[in-house]
């Protein structure tokens, strides 16, 4: 078979993976494109098939389940507001269940108490425990278990 037959069943598997994002056509992909290059290269059918077959096995039994199990995985660092979560902050202007002002990663934010019961006066060091719009909720860091 010729390498261009490969090379455009590479094509559509690989347009087919575009749509449908399950790692399946995209590695029958790849093993069109190593058949593609072994019919380059002037190996018989027979030989094309083998290639194929190979590389799609090793897709399948190696690189498939490696990669479900990265796509799986939480990722590791938090953007956005969710970075600020756990961070240590200096209360600046007193903090209370309805307002107060902290300075948290070099910025002020507006902040109220985690706990309604509580007021954390200025210089205390608080956690964020999570953040409510551009409002930091803040626990004092003396109080944690």
């Amino acid at each position: 078979m010729p390498w261009f037959v490969w090379l455009f069943a590479a094509a559509a598997l690989g347009a087919a993976e575009f749509f449908t994002l399950t790692l399946v056509f995209g590695l029958l992909a790849g093993a069109a494109l190593v058949a593609a290059v072994v019919a380059g290269v002037g190996v018989g059918l027979l030989g094309q098939l083998l290639a194929l077959g190979a590389a799609a096995a090793a897709g399948f039994l190696i690189v498939r389940p490696v990669a479900l199990r990265h796509m799986a995985q939480q990722p590791v660092t938090y953007e956005g507001s969710d970075a600020l979560i756990g961070k240590r902050a200096e209360v600046m202007q007193e903090v209370t269940a309805t307002r107060g002002l902290i300075k948290l990663s070099g910025e002020e934010w507006s902040a109220r108490a985690f706990d309604e019961s509580l007021v954390i006066p200025v210089g205390a060091l608080v956690d964020v425990m999570e953040i409510d719009g551009a409002t930091a909720i803040v626990y004092p860091r003396e109080l944690l278990p």
